[in-house]
């Protein structure tokens, strides 16, 4: 019997040994650069958190701190989690007022998504701000590894930010060498928009062995007309369909083209579409669209 006593009192002495670490640890000032170089720093860990952004909800749940956030925007539904916490407006309104009275020590924004005055207004409150927006995808990992330093979760966020390098040099190597495929993304159909080479959309069509046929235009989000696809001439297209930042408006549907039997994509049946949310928000879930799009991408080249 000793022997298991000696063992169980082993066991919590260190228990507690490795949680005073922890709070130790947790209790040290902390710093950052954010994704637009700007530092951060915090007097500890933050503890309680607000996203004002869906797709930085996601990465603070990757990340590991999730039970910090105490408010978060619309759309923020991911994981199941997240659609229990407060909510405190959406991308482009936020109650300043409530973010206040939730006494946050830190708050993730997303200068695209959040109203630039809102933002001015928010470094009013005093609350140390960090701008989360990975434009590639290899900006994913570290912006997990630098919220779990600013969150005191980085065991949790390393592992997370591991287990995404490894599926994202999965699906390269597998898809490396792939004859291409030109690609037409429909962002929006009236009026026309796509995305250029900037966006980490096109870095997933990269990924597959794609060539976005309006990388090179400007700005981020162009505009374009039927005529300009038509002459591009793609041979896959496709669009985002139902997720949650999609739900407030129909989908852009694709069926508009089959008007056109003559363009590629359409004669070959090469219309596809995926769940918005899997490649518009830059979080771990990016590389569950571009799997499926890298499959579609497959079933296109065994048309031709």
């Amino acid at each position: 019997m000793k022997p298991n006593v000696l063992s169980r009192g082993l066991r919590l002495v260190l228990g507690w040994a490795w949680l005073g670490a922890a709070l130790a640890a947790s209790a040290q000032p902390v710093t950052v650069g954010d994704d637009h170089g700007r530092t951060v720093t915090l007097p500890r860990a933050a503890q309680r958190v607000i996203s004002l952004a869906p797709h930085a909800t996601e990465l603070i749940f990757a990340a590991g701190g999730g039970e910090r956030l105490v408010g978060v925007v619309e759309f923020s539904d991911y994981p199941e989690a997240a659609k229990a916490i407060r909510r405190v407006g959406d991308n482009k309104a936020v109650d300043l007022e409530a973010v206040a009275a939730l006494k946050p020590d830190l708050i993730v924004v997303w200068r695209h998504g959040n109203a630039r005055r809102q933002l001015e207004k928010l470094g009013h409150l005093g609350i140390p701000v960090y701008e989360s927006d990975p434009r590639r995808l290899d900006d994913i990992p570290g912006a997990l590894e630098r919220l779990g330093r600013l969150l005191g979760t980085s065991a949790q966020a390393t592992q997370a930010a591991d287990s995404y390098r490894q599926q994202l040099q999965s699906l390269r190597d597998r898809y490396a060498g792939r004859p291409p495929v030109t690609t037409f993304y429909q962002v929006w159909r009236q009026p026309l928009k796509t995305l250029n080479d900037e966006h980490m959309v096109s870095d997933v069509i990269r990924l597959c062995g794609g060539v976005n046929v309006f990388g090179k235009l400007e700005p981020l989000v162009p505009t374009l007309s039927d005529e300009a696809v038509l002459q591009a001439n793609p041979e896959f297209m496709f669009a985002a369909s139902m997720g949650a930042t999609h739900s407030h408006r129909p989908v852009d549907s694709l069926d508009g083209w089959k008007r056109f039997p003559r363009l590629t994509a359409v004669q070959r049946g090469n219309l596809f579409y995926v769940n918005g949310d899997l490649i518009n928000r830059p979080t771990p879930r990016v590389l569950q669209g571009a799997a499926l799009i890298c499959e579609a991408m497959e079933e296109v080249r065994g048309r031709r």
